[in-house]
């Protein structure tokens, strides 16, 4: 039986690439396309896939947020991570929210199906190339507890939003929540982070890479 796979990314190119790709593995299908962390949710609700690439930076909401929601959801699905970047802290929170596989987006397109082929069976995949490094710190990595960490994924999914420059009634849109709703996330979130101005979050947003903006 095909295995079902959903490729989230928010560059034509990159899906176009892997779609050509898999299309050439033994079973393996691709049933949708995401270009951003919230459409890979839906798509996850309605498709049921099996395994998802997900890239972690996305607008309106990341990989690492959308994978925490999925995992929530549906457990036994399995999620490889995307990165352009081998920042350990990246590396961590993507499988303490549930990833099975990570690679480096320079290496991803040689090594995917080795990544394919690990998760099916149940095995989590690290990129070679960043995985000497990881190795030597991931307990320290995972044990340390950032700022970042103490905000709710919801929390987050605002900070994002907030960062990209959305207004207060556009991120309610986007969330289907009352304009107090996020008005009372942002106060919390600066409370929570010590940061008292808009400003202040985009430049933490992009630091924690929850935006590249």
């Amino acid at each position: 039986m095909e295995l079902k796979i959903v490729i989230a990314d928010d560059h034509t190119m990159v899906r176009d690439g892997f779609c050509s790709l898999i299309d050439g593995l033994a079973g393996f299908t691709i049933v949708g396309q995401a270009q951003n962390g919230r459409k890979a949710i839906d798509l996850a609700r309605r498709l049921k896939p099996d395994i998802i690439i997900m890239d972690i930076s996305m607008p309106e909401m990341n990989g690492i947020d959308a994978t925490s929601l999925i995992m929530e959801e549906f457990p036994s699905c399995k999620i490889i991570v995307l990165s352009m970047h081998s920042d350990k802290r990246f590396i961590a929170r993507a499988f303490q929210v549930g990833a099975s596989g990570f690679l480096l987006k320079e290496c991803a397109f040689h090594e995917l199906k080795l990544a394919l082929e690990a998760v099916r069976i149940g095995k989590i995949y690290l990129s070679p190339v960043i995985a000497g490094t990881v190795v030597h710190d991931y307990r320290r990595c995972l044990l340390t507890e950032t700022k970042n960490e103490n905000l709710t994924t919801k929390e987050r999914s605002a900070l994002q939003l907030i960062a990209e420059g959305y207004s207060t009634k556009e991120i309610a849109d986007i969330l289907f929540v009352s304009v107090k709703a996020i008005e009372g996330r942002r106060g919390r979130i600066m409370e929570k982070l010590r940061i008292n101005t808009i400003a202040g979050l985009v430049k933490y947003s992009i630091r924690e890479g929850l935006t590249e903006m």
